[in-house]
């Protein structure tokens, strides 16, 4: 098929490898444009920039795809779909009917929980078994579309977003390329009434860790948070970032360093702290942390 692309993070980039590899003709990559990053505060290109333009395609970032110019350079491309996976931009109704056979959306939920900017996130944070990736063709609506495509796949009791968005991200591509293959042959399924919710964008103000919160409720938000913005608490006055954590047995004091494994108490029961980042230090396994920063049993965080 020609295809016109539209993603921007790292998601996004298996997703582009999967249908170059599956031998589809990519017309052109949309994503967001570059931003300043890094000490310097230069223009850097966007994860799914710098893949295409390694591939040798056909780069556009255009800040908004509202004017009537943009549109009829997007339906010039007489693609006959658009693949879309966390572009970053709403989309008019002209790009959404342009293509022949529409725009389709690679959603990481099993829609329609989780509709919205953080589904990984929010999915790990409230506790789910599982969550999985959606093929939805895309309407005006925030992932209002009907489905023709879903995979669900648990999460294990340790996972984080970062472990859970590169599984996802794969298995998002898995099964585009499926779609793509059987795409005369899939039914749109509508999504119910029943079961919506929203995944709101995450507040830097939700990162800052309450241990009298159950520990089952702590230990979610560490991994969900994780790695960024990342939970944090302060240690001695020095706020640190907890990046992985595990339920296990223990009693105390909320915040009370019970050993020296970093076993905190909660408001009931306690986890266990894995992985630790200082400010300006790289993040570090429990063990290492400890050997340079060294936790005393009692400490209360």
């Amino acid at each position: 098929m020609r295809i016109i692309f539209m993603g921007t993070p790292d998601f996004s980039v298996p997703v582009l490898d999967a249908l170059v590899g599956a031998g589809h003709e990519i017309a052109c990559v949309y994503c967001q444009p570059p931003r300043p990053a890094g000490r310097g505060k230069k223009d850097r290109p966007s994860p799914v920039q710098a893949r295409a333009e390694a591939l040798g395609l056909p780069v556009r970032h255009p800040v908004s795809l509202k004017g009537a110019e943009e549109q009829d350079d997007f339906a010039a491309l007489n693609a006959d779909v658009a693949v879309v996976v966390a572009y970053g931009l709403i989309l008019p109704q002209a790009v959404l009917d342009a293509p022949a056979r529409g725009c389709l959306n690679i959603h990481a939920s099993l829609l329609p929980r989780w509709r919205g900017a953080a589904p990984i996130h929010r999915a790990i944070m409230a506790g789910d078994a599982e969550t999985g990736v959606c093929i939805m063709q895309m309407e005006a609506g925030l992932d209002t579309g009907p489905v023709l495509l879903r995979k669900a796949t648990p999460i294990g009791p340790e996972e984080t977003t970062a472990d859970l968005h590169d599984r996802l991200s794969e298995m998002g591509a898995a099964l585009i390329i499926e779609a793509l293959a059987r795409l005369d042959d899939l039914e749109p399924e509508p999504q119910p009434e029943a079961g919506v919710t929203y995944a709101q964008k995450i507040d830097k103000a939700e990162a800052r860790v309450d241990w009298t919160q159950p520990a089952e409720e702590v230990d979610r938000r560490i991994r969900g948070l994780s790695p960024f913005p990342g939970a944090w608490c302060e240690i001695d006055g020095e706020r640190v970032k907890l990046l992985a954590s595990r339920l296990v047995d223990g009693a105390g004091a909320p915040g009370e360093v019970l050993d020296e494994a970093l076993t905190i108490a909660c408001g009931s029961g306690a986890l266990r702290l894995t992985r630790l980042q200082r400010a300006g230090k790289a993040a570090q396994d429990a063990g290492v942390f400890l050997r340079g920063r060294p936790v005393a049993k009692g400490t209360r965080l």
